[in-house]
């Protein structure tokens, strides 16, 4: 709705990108807090955190590439406009777990462990990057009546979505969705007991919610796999990804209860 904020000298400060920040920020804070509150060895954090937002925004960049691959091919100078502009939310939650991973296997860190300690917070730092992404005009909704309750209306100059017309403000939405997966992770977190749980039902819900918002974008550009859109044909295997591993690490928490000795 408005991409540049406000400016200091010849410096613009882009909403997209302070929201970004504000994200990453609260994430690792919140992270950190997490890690204090459970005796873990929160030193480490840091560098965790240096790793995973590496990974996700190398791993946002390079989906979002693959999923304008056409064009380019088509239209090489695009090329250098999607390196400059364009994310894919999917490629920054993949490569930024795949980061954390490699730093957990260098370090010799459990992982399980730790991708739950992260998972509120990653969906904390996605509740203000939405809010960027609707500042910035990207992600956009499908054109709604004018007499929508919550249509947005972007004016000229915007970005990227259609100025002067009314549209659905999936990127509040996803906003609001993504902060209210932060608090019922926050509950869960008192309630699940073994490695790895709270951190598939972060995929697990996660993947539902986008693939049903998704049916809501405007933005055609983000690419798609048959019927269905890029993110959406990835929220499938996220989803049974998600679902697999609950099952699994609810089996192997089990087993560690039923292998440890009760006290008399």
């Amino acid at each position: 709705m408005k991409n540049i904020l406000f400016s200091i000298g010849p410096f613009d400060v882009h909403g997209y990108g302070l929201m970004i920040a504000i994200g990453v920020l609260a994430a690792y804070y919140m992270t950190e807090y997490r890690a204090k509150k459970r005796g873990m060895d929160y030193e480490k954090i840091f560098s965790l955190a240096i790793w995973a937002v590496a990974g996700g925004f190398l791993g946002a960049k390079l989906l979002y590439l693959i999923t304008r691959f056409g064009d380019i091919i088509q239209n090489p100078e695009i090329f250098w406009d999607s390196m400059a502009n364009g994310f894919v939310v999917y490629g920054g939650i993949i490569g930024g777990i795949l980061g954390a991973w490699i730093f957990c296997q260098i370090k010799k860190l459990p992982f399980l462990k730790l991708f739950d300690l992260v998972v509120p917070a990653l969906a904390l730092a996605q509740g203000f990057g939405r809010i960027g992404c609707h500042l910035a005009g990207c992600c956009y909704g499908m054109q709604v009546e004018d007499s929508c309750p919550i249509a947005v209306v972007f004016p000229e100059g915007n970005g990227f979505a259609p100025a002067g017309v009314p549209l659905l403000p999936t990127q509040l939405i996803s906003s609001v969705l993504d902060f209210l997966h932060f608090g019922l992770l926050m509950l869960l977190s008192r309630k699940l007991k073994s490695d790895g749980q709270l951190a598939a039902c972060y995929l697990i819900f996660y993947s539902i919610g986008r693939f049903i918002l998704e049916f809501f974008r405007g933005d055609l550009i983000r690419g798609s796999v048959g019927t269905l859109s890029t993110s959406q044909f990835i929220s499938i295997f996220i989803f049974l990804a998600g679902a697999i591993m609950f099952l699994l690490c609810s089996r192997a928490g089990k087993k560690k209860e039923i292998s440890q000795p009760q006290e008399d």
